[in-house]
């Protein structure tokens, strides 16, 4: 594509809400408009940081199909910002069936079939129903196990585009005497597990700081062990710095009987990129997220030992070793882990022949 292509970016998932997929679509449609003309159709979260409430969601979900079926001069690229969203894209294809639809996939957009139940059942049929509909489209899968999961329902036309993270200054170099943990308290991201297991087997001086938010009641009774402090949510340069005093920043996924699985797990590159430490589960999305050895550790999920023994080693070293390793790992978030990257490879996702149209 010689000049700049055009560019709907059509997300449902858009800050002030914080998450993963919230970043992901800001940060690439801002990065996006170094090289397209790039339109966003997106529905802001609530001030509070959480989700838009479901009429809000249906709302959004209506307004922007007639603003895609009805456009005058349709963009040539519709770019789907997650896979629950695909009825937007075949109103992009109804109306310009030489456009290019691109959808992105990220974790529980694909992984939520795996919860079973009756709801489970029919978003997966759901997913099947849109790969059938939607004719060519590429699916950007966030992680080589979203791609799989992607796959399974029927999109075919996967590229794999791992996400990024702002580096930032200022880590200082010694840290505090807390572990942190930072995501939404799901069963899958592991935090009443290390609690349970893993936090006996260290120094009673050892606490554990979590920044979060409550999703599930059994993982927030972790929040009640006396060498847990629970943070709440924070905001962006808050969690930067808390990433930095860790002793370590701990990501330790676990398998859950229902095969749900991390997308790619974003917090453990924005707490390389923001000097911390980071021990991360060799687990689904996670082993791409984390370079081993370079920008963090892979550990062995669900082996307490493991961790125990990598966090002591961690809170041996001095100064110098922390400052060497946090200065090697922002540096290569800096290179390889940079949303201008991932603007570049979804621009080469957008020329995918599997994509559709002319464009």
């Amino acid at each position: 594509m010689s000049e700049r292509p055009s560019v709907m970016f059509v997300s449902r998932k858009w800050p002030p809400a914080m998450g993963g997929m919230e970043t992901y679509s800001k940060e690439l449609s801002d990065a996006l408009r170094r090289y397209a003309e790039v339109e966003t159709l997106a529905l802001p979260g609530r001030s509070d940081g959480s989700v838009p409430g479901k009429g809000a969601l249906l709302w959004f979900g209506l307004r922007a199909a007639i603003r895609l079926f009805c456009a005058r001069s349709p963009a040539k690229i519709t770019h789907v910002a997650d896979m629950a969203s695909w009825p937007l894209a075949l109103c992009a294809r109804i109306r310009s069936p030489r456009g290019r639809r691109v959808l992105s996939a990220h974790g529980t957009d694909v992984a939520y079939p795996l919860r079973g139940g009756a709801k489970g059942r029919i978003y997966g049929s759901y997913l099947r129903l849109g790969a059938r509909c939607l004719g060519h489209v590429t699916v950007i899968a966030n992680s080589e196990a979203t791609a799989k999961a992607a796959n399974r329902y029927g999109f075919h036309d996967t590229l794999v585009v791992p996400l990024a993270a702002e580096v930032t200054a200022g880590a200082p170099s010694s840290p505090g005497k807390s572990l942190l943990f930072s995501g939404r308290l799901v069963p899958r991201k592991g935090l009443a597990w290390f609690v349970r297991e893993v936090l006996p087997l260290l120094p009673d001086t050892m606490t554990l700081d979590v920044a979060g938010t409550v999703w599930d009641t059994a993982e927030a009774a972790a929040l009640d062990h006396p060498r847990v402090r629970h943070l709440g949510r924070l905001d962006q340069a808050e969690l930067w710095c808390t990433y930095a005093s860790a002793v370590c920043v701990i990501v330790p996924n676990i398998d859950v009987p229902n095969g749900e699985f991390e997308g790619f797990g974003l917090v453990a590159l924005e707490a390389a990129a923001a000097g911390g430490i980071v021990l991360a589960s060799h687990h689904s999305g996670l082993k791409e997220a984390v370079l081993d050895g370079q920008t963090g550790f892979h550990i062995t999920p669900g082996d307490p030992r493991a961790w125990a023994d990598k966090i002591m080693e961690i809170a041996s070293w001095d100064d110098a070793q922390r400052s060497d390793f946090t200065g090697r790992a922002k540096d290569l978030c800096n290179r390889h882990f940079s949303w201008d990257r991932v603007a570049t490879d979804t621009l080469s996702a957008y020329a995918s022949p599997r994509a559709g149209g002319t464009a």
